[in-house]
């Protein structure tokens, strides 16, 4: 895969920036700098994030907590750094952790993506509520082809 120049301030898409879908508390040599076939992966998942946060705001009002992402790309050192596992969609930039502000936020931003699929006859690769403690957050995939639909519910 070729390297690209990293920007940190590319714009993705209206409200997501290529630093925010690449940050990592990880620090690793490869400075996890994605190749173009990710920053094209990572520019279709933020068409998802953009629609979710449109209609998390019509719903819950605008000014409520924008989409914050909590992890997205991962290269090859900084997933193994952060445990992740050796098939993570968050390899290719097909998958973003979406921070959440409690249960009630985990269940309706996981309803909302699930009406984003259906009213867009579009299918997504995972979808999985996470939680540990007091923390929850939401593992959102979608891959360039072969989407499973897989839904789960993984809280510690």
């Amino acid at each position: 895969m070729d390297k690209v120049t990293f920007d940190k301030n590319m714009k993705l898409s209206e409200h997501f920036k290529l630093g925010e879908m690449t940050k990592t508390s990880h620090k690793t040599a490869d400075g996890n700098i994605p190749s173009s076939e990710v920053i094209e992966n990572l520019k279709r998942l933020c068409l998802w994030l953009e629609m979710l946060r449109s209609q998390y705001n019509n719903c819950y009002g605008e000014g409520n907590d924008p989409v914050i992402i909590n992890s997205a790309y991962r290269s090859w050192a900084v997933n193994k750094a952060a445990g992740g596992s050796p098939t993570s969609n968050h390899l290719m930039g097909c998958a973003a952790d979406i921070r959440c502000l409690g249960k009630e936020q985990a269940l309706r931003y996981a309803t909302i993506l699930l009406d984003i699929a259906d009213s867009a006859h579009e299918d997504f690769d995972e979808l999985i509520l996470e939680g540990r403690g007091t923390t929850y957050w939401i593992h959102f995939a979608v891959r360039p082809k072969s989407n499973r639909r897989k839904i789960l519910f993984y809280i510690k």
